[in-house]
């Protein structure tokens, strides 16, 4: 991304651009026993202790001392149109992180936004919250297990009240096949089936945050985080800084940095998830303050990721893959 930071053009939104939210409301969000807080444990926090002096004008992870620490790009409009951001900028921060404590060796993890559609209960294609995956990942790590891996459960857009496209014709309930499924070969003679071992990722801890400064810090120490964006002032948005103010959140992102333009100051990294067909490669710059990106964050802190090493020496984190059968009858 810092390949693009001299264009120093600002964006400005066509007039009489509206979308559908794809954020809960409070009411909402907190029936679904969703807090803002988040359950931090460790404090204090990277973000409280950190000196801002130490922060430079200019970060992003995706482009640090010449390594990238940035997760795949995301498109959640694809096989059907999903109002799924809130988990699709969750999934790719943590991804993120997971990545950097990897020290972006080996091939990316890349965590299955469709086990959150299908069993988190904290939103569904219709919209949800920016805390809610990071509450639900956290309580599913206190389990024994996480969050399945895309390999084995790739995102289809649906959830279970969705009818469009696809979706009709499919089951959408958490059931074992949708944590986690193979299919072992045509039927009759095959099946499709879920799987009781499979990779995955849990977190140690999560939390809520707002503010330049604090999210700088955050992210600097730490790694990406998920946001709150208002997003009908960027569907038409083609490149530059947006410097828009912003309404309302309605969709979710994550950012992975920050630059500082020239002409338009500081400016945030944002990662989006409609594809690369989109803005400057599925990414977006907003000027700092604008479209409400500051409002409401959240972050989460990995705790084990399954991976496999030749030498049987894992790093802190690793946790060693399972070896399934191709019909996953031994999982």
């Amino acid at each position: 991304m810092l390949s693009i930071a001299a264009i120093s053009l600002s964006y400005s939104a066509p007039a009489s651009v509206t979308r559908p939210s794809e954020v809960w409301d409070k009411a909402t969000t907190e029936a679904h026993g969703i807090v803002w807080r988040g359950n931090a444990t460790i404090k204090p926090l990277p973000h409280e202790t950190l000196a801002t002096e130490v922060l430079p004008d200019a970060f992003t992870w995706c482009n640090k001392d010449g390594v990238n620490y940035c997760t795949m790009s995301r498109n959640q409009h694809i096989p059907q149109y999903c109002g799924s951001c809130w988990a699709h900028g969750s999934v790719s921060a943590l991804g993120d992180r997971i990545k950097i404590a990897r020290g972006a060796k080996g091939i990316d993890i890349n965590l299955a936004v469709q086990h959150i559609l299908n069993c988190g209960d904290v939103g569904s294609c219709h919209g949800g919250s920016v805390d809610g995956p990071y509450q639900w990942i956290h309580a599913l790590s206190k389990s024994g297990t996480g969050i399945a891996y895309e390999t084995e459960n790739p995102y289809l857009a649906c959830s279970s009240e969705s009818r469009e496209g696809i979706c009709s014709a499919g089951s959408w309930t958490c059931t074992a096949e949708n944590v986690a499924r193979t299919c072992s070969t045509f039927p009759p003679m095959g099946k499709c089936t879920g799987l009781k071992r499979y990779p995955n990722a849990t977190i140690s801890e999560y939390g809520s945050i707002s503010g330049a400064t604090a999210m700088m810090k955050e992210i600097y120490a730490r790694g990406p985080i998920t946001c709150g964006i208002d997003a009908s002032p960027i569907l038409k948005y083609t490149g530059g800084i947006a410097t828009m103010d912003g309404e309302s959140i309605d969709h979710v992102i994550s950012v992975v940095g920050w630059g500082n333009d020239p002409v338009e100051g500081k400016y945030w990294i944002v990662r989006n998830s409609w594809g690369e067909y989109w803005g400057e490669m599925g990414y977006i710059r907003v000027k700092f303050g604008k479209l409400l990106v500051e409002d409401q964050c959240a972050w989460a802190v990995p705790a084990t990721w399954t991976e496999f090493n030749v030498d049987g020496n894992y790093a802190e984190g690793a946790s060693p893959n399972f070896p399934c059968y191709e019909d996953g009858s031994n999982c």
